[in-house]
């Protein structure tokens, strides 16, 4: 197995509260390591796992689960430290020694590499998070935590992300709030073992409805075009930084569409994304902001999913999908996907002409034939499927190559 495999099992074996077989590969890591400073953590965990479970076989004890829970917590964090420290050694991730606080090449550079951070780290970013003098160095690296935290679970930067949900600069509170979702889904296998996180990110979000905001809009992100914003800091300094974002900074927060947010981040994380958002609504953060009983929110999720070709309700409610799509063309919010699935409803219920200028719409909307036909021929199995005969769709088609 490779280190993504192995960090796989163990993520999956400790979740399972499986601590002993986890940690037959953490075991192998500290060995290639040699540090003998984790024997000592290593064996005082195993040994009061096995007591525990001694102590599960000849006794019932409503506490038993909860020491257990500790137990798995503590072995996640270890399991990290590991990991860290393994990467460093292989050559994976760079060995950075400080950064200047006033260059955001450094910063940026610095908090997109470093995987051992230190008190003194944790203590700046509280800090630049907190100074309103520093918004656009706050957002930037912000930007270089991102998939710095995708690649390696830190307990204590997730939480300061947290503590700035809803800190005055609003702006720099939704950045914190859409990275929180996606590392809090990324490591959704892992989180029921980690309370202080869950309980803080609830706490914060309140009612949910701007952290539904955005998750609305990483589901639309994961169809769009490269982000409009990269994050390239080769020719930035602090000055041209302001310059560079000010067209997002600057709106009218109440206006700003959530998708904006998030395209700050470097396009290198677009495989996260479109991974996380498959995965989402099986995760624990989804469900804390849905909500119990939210149909409201549950079904614009839904139909969030089915914009993106991620949802079936095309084949299981037509008349659901067409109300859905009807509405974002109206309100102009509509990608090239919803005029083609727009396209699927009327073509199926008959109406031609309406299905090709839906279609036409769309293949004006790509950049190229071969983008259009990548969205639209998937769809042709549901046209079939809902009795359009094949020789009407590819009648369509062939009008669609010159269409303009």
């Amino acid at each position: 197995m490779d280190l993504e495999e192995q960090r796989n099992v163990i993520e999956h074996g400790l979740s399972e509260r499986m601590i002993n077989h986890a940690f037959t590969i953490v075991n192998q890591w500290t060995l290639e390591l040699g540090f003998q400073t984790y024997h000592p953590r290593i064996h005082a965990i195993i040994d009061s796992y096995n007591r525990t479970f001694d102590y599960y076989l000849t006794m019932d004890d409503p506490e038993r689960d909860t020491l257990l829970d500790h137990l798995t917590h503590d072995a996640f964090k270890l399991a990290d430290e590991v990991y860290v420290d393994l990467r460093l050694k292989r050559g994976l991730s760079p060995q950075v020694r400080g950064y200047n606080g006033d260059n955001i090449q450094s910063v940026m550079q610095y908090f997109s590499s470093c995987v051992k951070f230190t008190p003194e780290d944790y203590n700046w970013l509280r800090q630049i998070f907190a100074d309103p003098d520093r918004q656009t160095l706050a957002l930037m690296t912000l930007a270089a935590l991102t998939p710095n935290l995708l690649e390696c679970f830190n307990e204590q930067i997730l939480l300061i992300l947290i503590d700035n949900i809803n800190q005055p600069q609003q702006f720099i509170a939704d950045q914190a709030l859409a990275t929180s979702i996606l590392v809090l889904a990324r490591y959704d296998i892992r989180i029921d073992f980690f309370p202080d996180i869950q309980a803080a990110f609830e706490q914060a979000i309140g009612d949910g409805e701007r952290a539904f905001q955005i998750l609305n809009a990483y589901v639309h992100m994961v169809n769009q075009k490269p982000r409009r914003v990269a994050v390239d800091t080769s020719h930035l300094t602090l000055d041209t930084a302001q310059d560079f974002i000010r067209n997002i900074i600057d709106k009218d927060v109440s206006d700003v569409n959530m998708e904006d947010v998030i395209t700050i981040m470097p396009e290198s994380e677009r495989e996260y994304l479109t991974e996380i958002v498959a995965s989402l609504p099986n995760t624990w953060v989804y469900d804390v902001i849905i909500g119990e009983d939210n149909s409201e929110r549950e079904q614009a999720i839904n139909m969030a999913y089915l914009s993106i070709g991620g949802l079936d309700y095309m084949e299981d409610n037509l008349d659901i999908a067409e109300q859905f799509l009807v509405e974002r063309i109206r309100t102009g919010n509509a990608y090239a996907i919803d005029y083609i699935n727009y396209g699927h409803c009327c073509f199926i219920r008959g109406d031609r002409l309406m299905a090709f200028e839906n279609y036409r719409q769309a293949r004006n909307m790509c950049k190229s034939l071969k983008e259009f036909y990548a969205i639209f021929r998937p769809g042709r199995t549901l046209l079939a499927e809902k009795q359009v005969p094949l020789e009407q769709i590819y009648l369509m088609e062939d009008h669609l190559v010159d269409a303009d």
